[in-house]
């Protein structure tokens, strides 16, 4: 099968066929070129997915991460990404390996299409040529033989005429004998054209064209070869990726296997364990004899001072166990504010420090006045959205349970020790240094590290001193809690976090002789805890109303939560005063309100600035 033989006189439909076979081309590379867009596209989706559900750095988001379930998966959006990777390597593959090679492929085609073209045009230019030629030469030669035999004619009639002189008939006979020999002539010539265009033809029918049609041939044979090729190779890139997808996927699967419900519950009895021991029996009370109702030694709603009065609620008293008093709740958040406020500047410049040491504890009012006047003054119920903003971490987390204590006060520990290895570290480095000054002078002078020398020395004495004192505390609490292991006991809470920046009192004066926490403890220690569960009923209240101005006297920089910083002649809204304590609550703004130490202001507890009372 050729088509030099079969489809001699075709060319014009070869054109045409193979410029559709470019078409074709064409549009196959169109169609990967979009394979590889939606590629890249599902890859970036994916991508987006995965981080989508990450988890925050230093967030809360981050602590679940510990629980297995969660492990797997952030281990299956871990796999996803490198899942997301394969499909940008298949577009990848696909642009280089099919696009850019037929890209590159379809243009040296159309060159070589268009040169067999060329010179199929060119064979059929000549061969028309040839044609044109011998149509010529044949036509003159009829012409000739037309003329020459009209002479013939013309020299007989003039021979036999008997009127004619001989003059006239030679001439008549050379003119005949003139046309005779062009005739002759022309027939030669017409001959030689002839045969030379029988063999030009002969040559195109059956060289020429055959041979440019047989390239042709190939060239599009060699074309759909090329598209089986792509075909089979867009197959084997898709196919290329799928060992590495079916690792992902047995990532996933893996992922999941290593959920393990046992640890994640151990991990919330490490989380939420508090220490205390369960409360003991109660006592039966008699009421049918007039005496004093008793309460069990080792009950829980005993407090440190058993001679106190008990509160009264609604006309009635009640005794509840600690881990369950929402009264002491609702007490706690009512002692406000949750340290002592700074003394006022020794001068009323700006630049003075305001946050200097603290001056001793004013005295409160009793809880039980607090706890009335807050049941009877509805509006005061707005302060909890600041009270929960207000207090801080104390340094030996005495305000947490027992457990979650051990807990922080290890993983302190171990921070400590980490940051003592990596200055001796340093030093040793320094060290080293210094003794290659030593031994080559030339290379630096050994004083210059004597004081960086010093200054890592310093830090590790200071982290030392620290980490002697968070252990005391550690071995205060671990005998105080029940007995356990010494792994168990010195068990790293590593996935707790939480600040601890200034420094509070030890355990012993926060917990009763019993091990319960104490009143005072809750006034303290729970206010960041369980204002939440008055927060959502309250938030919707009408904030407080002014019930006078006051005066900056100094700069203020409330850098504890609850507080609010002024500045020396500022003057704002007071909407609760003093409850000898210290501090005032004012307001800049409905958006804007807090706590300032009374002595650093002067107040005016009517509008029109008369009856000034000023604390200082």
């Amino acid at each position: 099968m050729s088509w030099g033989i079969e489809l001699w006189d075709q060319f014009d439909n070869l054109e045409k066929h193979t410029q559709w076979g470019i078409d074709i081309l064409e549009k196959y590379i169109k169609f990967v070129k979009e394979r590889t867009e939606i590629e890249l596209s599902y890859a970036k989706q994916l991508r987006n997915l995965s981080k989508k559900y990450q988890p925050k750095k230093n967030s809360k988001e981050e602590e679940e991460y510990r629980y297995t379930a969660c492990q797997a998966f952030l281990a299956t959006l871990n796999e996803m990404n490198d899942y997301a990777g394969q499909h940008e390597l298949i577009s990848e593959n696909m642009t280089s390996q099919i696009i850019v090679e037929l890209v590159r492929y379809v243009q040296e085609l159309k060159q070589e299409r268009k040169s067999h073209f060329h010179d199929g045009r060119k064979a059929q230019q000549h061969i028309e040529m040839c044609w044109k030629q011998l149509e010529s030469s044949k036509r003159r030669f009829e012409r000739d033989c037309k003329e020459a035999d009209r002479a013939q004619q013309y020299f007989e009639k003039m021979d036999a005429d008997i009127n004619v002189t001989k003059a006239d008939v030679e001439k008549a006979r050379q003119q005949a004998q003139t046309r005779h020999q062009m005739a002759e002539d022309s027939k030669t010539d017409y001959s030689s054209i002839l045969q030379k265009f029988n063999h030009e033809q002969h040559e195109y029918y059956h060289t020429h064209v055959p041979n440019i049609f047989q390239k042709i041939q190939e060239m599009e044979e060699r074309r759909i070869v090329r598209i089986g090729e792509s075909v089979k190779t867009y197959a084997e890139l898709d196919r290329q990726v799928i060992p590495i997808i079916g690792k992902c996927l047995d990532g996933i699967v893996k992922a999941a296997e290593s959920i393990d419900p046992k640890n994640d519950s151990q991990l919330v009895v490490e989380a939420y364990k508090s220490g205390f021991e369960p409360p003991g029996d109660i006592e039966f009370e008699d009421y049918t004899q007039p005496m004093k109702r008793t309460v069990s030694d080792n009950s829980l709603s005993n407090s440190r001072g058993e001679g106190k009065s008990e509160l009264k609620f609604g006309g009635k008293s009640k005794g509840k166990l600690w881990p369950f008093i929402k009264k002491n709740k609702l007490m706690s958040l009512l002692t406000s504010p949750h340290q002592p406020p700074p003394p006022p500047p020794a001068s009323a410049s700006p630049s003075a420090v305001p946050n200097g040491p603290q001056s001793p504890k004013q005295q409160k009012e009793p809880l039980s006045h607090r706890f009335n006047e807050f049941m009877t003054s509805k509006p005061k119920i707005h302060c909890f959205r600041s009270l929960k903003r207000g207090g801080a971490t104390p340094e030996d987390f005495s305000n947490l349970p027992p457990e979650q204590r051990r807990k922080k006060l290890q993983q302190k520990v171990d921070e400590l020790n980490k940051e003592i290895q990596k200055e001796m570290d340093q030093r040793d480095a320094i060290t080293k240094m210094k003794d290659v000054y030593l031994k080559n002078p030339q290379m630096g002078d050994p004083t210059s590290l004597d004081h960086k020398l010093a200054e890592v020395s310093q830090n590790i004495d200071k982290l030392r001193l620290e980490t002697q004192k968070f252990e005391a505390w550690l071995a205060e609490v671990e005998g105080r809690l029940p007995a356990r292991s010494d792994q168990a006991r010195r068990q790293s809470g590593m996935y707790e976090a939480q600040n601890a920046p200034s420094v509070n009192n030890c355990a012993q004066d926060r917990e009763s002789p019993d091990g319960s926490y104490t009143e005072e403890q809750s006034q303290e220690s729970e206010v960041k805890v369980l204002a939440t569960d008055f927060d959502d009923e309250f938030d919707d209240e009408e904030p407080l109303p002014a019930i006078g101005t006051c005066k900056a006297l100094y700069t203020f920089e409330g850098q504890n939560e609850g507080t609010i910083s002024v500045v020396e002649g500022e003057t704002l809204y007071v909407i609760e005063e003093d409850k000898g304590d210290g501090w005032t609550r004012i307001r800049r703004n409905e958006d804007e309100e807090g706590y300032v130490p009374t002595s650093y202001v002067e107040v005016y507890l009517d509008k029109n600035a008369k009856g000034a009372k000023t604390y200082i």
